[in-house]
């Protein structure tokens, strides 16, 4: 059992010693999800592996982030700088670089849940070892791999007045379900080892996040070498995504829930509900240049048009960034409680924020306080902030100072008394967030780590089972969770949707997988079992492929994520395809009606051939219109050209960055395909940059005097590239 107080310890090769004889040389080590790894540690026990073959190790995590390198030269020279600016000061995961480069050795295995999009896609050693589990199963797997040691990136409570304490931060996710069975595991005769290390760098959040640091067995503090969080920069919002967020945030209820995901298309929807917000004639410009509330009634009944005056409030198991600015804007406001019967007066207006008498009658009328007053009455009622904090029961009667007050609420003197002297002014202790894990970009740690108290306070990060599922038993039951969620919206994104219903998110039909399931799954399904809530699934409509456009709405696909028993409200560029309790033909026409016009007669073909929707019917004009021109002057109607930017909330990439990554990605199109690679080849030779015009960029390259001559085509393929794309920074319509 672990002690009284853990073994601190300030090296890391201490560290790995105290855990081999705690739980010997045959070691499978949980990691958390993303950020909260502790790096230090970890690159120690994986340095000890290396060096000692008789060390059987196997990681179990999911997410290992790795600073970007670049694959062709070109790359490398853009991603050099801007690597060693963004992550050259936070040490690097050497587990994770030599399973991306397929060097680990014999005695060592990683297995993850979740990769980032696409880093694996061609490592079949990973394809190999990867586990799909849904985020709510991972603790039972990581269990069933037989974890012994679990490590930890935290941050110190002693700096922030709590001595004796720790805060998971970045990720209670899975760890406040993880160390009690590792405990449990322990006193079933198992050597275990939980080690946490300190990094003054991570924001200290408090609520379920905050433990006492002997949970740990190892706590690991060197100070002098605390190292900055892994960040996640800034992706680009293209138009297509600026409008897919658009309709997104028109199906937000005031007075609602919203949980959502990373990326770019998570950005938008969050910029574009800003908008709706503080800027709603912008907004509303918009809405009725796409006669939305027309085309897509479903707004009218299940979203909204004006701006928040109840507020939102945040249930999603990552904390994207996003939910900062919505707090900041004003947006993320509705509080919840952890009572289901007071949420529910909340919900149906018979309790407000504001403390009167009458807050008092009605929780006495639905029997949550007696009369008179008991003491766990009161102990409830100051900390719900009804009664002031100076407030106790001593004796049958409630004592303010020097003042001693009876407790019956039926007494027309002790009501006056107990308004005038022991009331609050509104209630306290709601949250705004619950929230599982977080990952983003530095500037959003630091707004985490400035943030007032009372702003942390309304923060809790908490177990993904809390916030995933709805019936599990340590944090909350269902009642109260319905009671908090009211008109619950859970987005998230897909790379495909079969005309059937069904999603593709996560994995190839060929069997390679992308992602991971992550929490998805369980979203779309609580949608389906709370009352009022709904699944939305975003997606653009389509892609490049091999240099081609390609449609991301396709007739069927060998793989789904989600299937078509689930399917709810599905969104791209073009609109909004609301599937629930649909018809099979509804279902086909209600997508095909969002995708590009390009493919929606083969698509319209494809189900007739099927038997699913009628030979007589012919695609309506006004569908006809899903071209990417369409898109631009929709977002023109706002009247502002900044209305949708592509940094709308800061960017990492220098303007002369932005506009290299815009002639990159245009010479990786052109190059797609192999006679596109010889045509551009072939233009690259004949450029000359003789005027200097791209000498800042050649220069940011490292391709002023190129030597060799790999290096003097990639100087004539910068000047081509910047050439067929505008050379004049434009952070508003570029993608990097």
């Amino acid at each position: 059992m672990a002690a009284d107080a853990p073994l601190r310890l300030s090296d890391t090769q201490a560290c790995v010693d105290a855990v081999i004889e705690r739980v010997g040389k045959s070691i499978t080590l949980g990691l958390p999800l993303g950020l909260g790894k502790p790096v230090r540690f970890v690159n120690a026990l994986y340095q000890r592996a290396k060096d000692d073959p008789t060390i059987n190790l196997h990681i179990v995590t999911a997410l290992s982030l790795l600073a970007p390198l670049g694959a062709s030269s070109l790359e490398k020279r853009f991603m050099g700088p801007f690597t060693e600016r963004l992550y050259g000061r936070i040490p690097e995961l050497t587990y994770a670089r030599d399973v991306s480069a397929n060097r680990l050795p014999d005695n060592v295995k990683v297995s993850e849940f979740f990769f980032k999009a696409g880093s694996y896609l061609n490592n079949t050693e990973q394809q190999r070892n990867y586990v799909c589990t849904n985020y709510t199963h991972a603790v039972r797997d990581l269990m069933a791999l037989g974890v012994n040691v679990v490590g930890q990136m935290v941050s110190p409570g002693a700096e922030h007045g709590q001595p004796g304490q720790v805060s998971l931060s970045s990720n209670p996710d899975l760890s406040l379900d993880l160390l009690p069975l590792m405990r449990q595991r322990e006193a079933e005769g198992t050597p275990v080892a939980m080690v946490a290390e300190l990094n003054g760098q991570m924001p200290f959040m408090g609520q379920h996040a905050a433990i006492a640091d002997q949970r740990f067995d190892i706590v690991l503090e060197h100070r002098a070498s605390d190292y900055p969080l892994f960040s996640a920069p800034q992706m680009a919002i293209s138009p297509e995504d600026h409008l897919i967020g658009f309709y997104a945030s028109a199906l937000l209820k005031d007075g609602g829930t919203l949980q959502v995901g990373i990326g770019s298309l998570g950005a938008a929807l969050v910029h574009s509900t800003i908008l709706r917000h503080r800027h709603n004639a912008s907004w509303k410009s918009v809405f009725n240049h796409l006669n939305v509330a027309e085309n897509f009634p479903l707004v009218t009944t299940e979203g909204g048009a004006e701006p928040f005056s109840k507020g939102l409030y945040g249930c999603s198991e990552m904390m994207v960034d996003g939910f900062y600015y919505l707090l900041e804007a004003g947006v993320l406001t509705r509080e919840v409680y952890d009572h289901a019967g007071l949420q529910g007066l909340i919900n149906r207006g018979e309790i407000t924020q504001r403390v009167t008498l009458d807050t008092l009658d009605v929780l006495h009328r639905e029997k949550l306080i007696d009369s008179p007053l008991r003491a766990r009455d009161v102990r409830w009622l100051s900390r719900l902030g009804i009664f002031k904090a100076d407030v106790e029961f001593k004796g049958g009667r409630l004592t303010v100072g020097e003042q001693s007050l009876d407790t019956d609420l039926a007494n027309d003197e002790s009501r006056e008394a107990i308004r005038v002297l022991a009331l609050g002014d509104r209630l306290t202790g709601g949250i705004v967030m619950h929230g599982g894990f977080y990952v983003g970009p530095e500037k959003f740690y630091q707004a985490l780590r400035e943030l007032p108290a009372k702003d942390r306070d309304r923060i809790c990060m908490t177990s993904v089972n809390y916030i995933n599922h709805l019936y599990d038993h340590e944090f909350g039951n269902q009642r109260l969770k319905a009671a908090q969620r009211v008109h619950g919206r859970f987005i998230n994104s897909a790379m495909m949707y079969t005309l059937s219903g069904a999603a593709v998110s996560d994995g190839l039909d060929d069997g390679r997988v992308v992602s991971g399931v992550g929490g998805q799954y369980n979203f779309v399904a609580m949608a389906h079992e709370l009352p009022g809530a709904r699944s939305i699934l975003t997606l653009r409509s389509r892609r490049v492929s091999g240099g081609k456009a390609v449609s991301n709405i396709v007739f069927n696909y060998g793989h789904c994520t989600i299937p078509r028993h689930l399917r709810d409200i599905v969104i791209t560029e073009y609109g909004i395809a609301d599937l629930r309790g649909q018809p099979d033909e509804q279902v086909y026409l209600r997508l095909i009606r969002i995708a590009d016009s390009r493919f929606q007669p083969e698509l319209l073909e494809q189900a007739k051939k099927a038997g699913k929707v009628s030979r007589d019917f012919r695609l309506p004009a006004h569908w006809c219109n899903n071209t990417p021109e369409a898109v631009r002057e929709a977002l023109g109607a706002a009247g502002d050209r900044d209305a949708f930017p592509a940094f709308p909330f800061g960017c990492d990439f220098t303007d002369e960055e932005l506009t290299l990554g815009k002639a990159l990605k245009a010479l990786k199109t052109a190059t797609a395909t192999r006679r596109g690679k010889l045509s551009t080849l072939w233009q690259a030779l004949r450029e000359k940059d003789e005027e200097g015009r791209y000498a800042s960029f050649l220069e940011r390259m490292g391709l002023t005097r190129p030597g060799g001559l790999k290096a003097k085509l990639d100087q004539r393929l910068v000047i081509h590239g910047l050439r067929k794309t505008d050379t004049q920074p434009d952070t508003g319509n570029q993608e990097t």
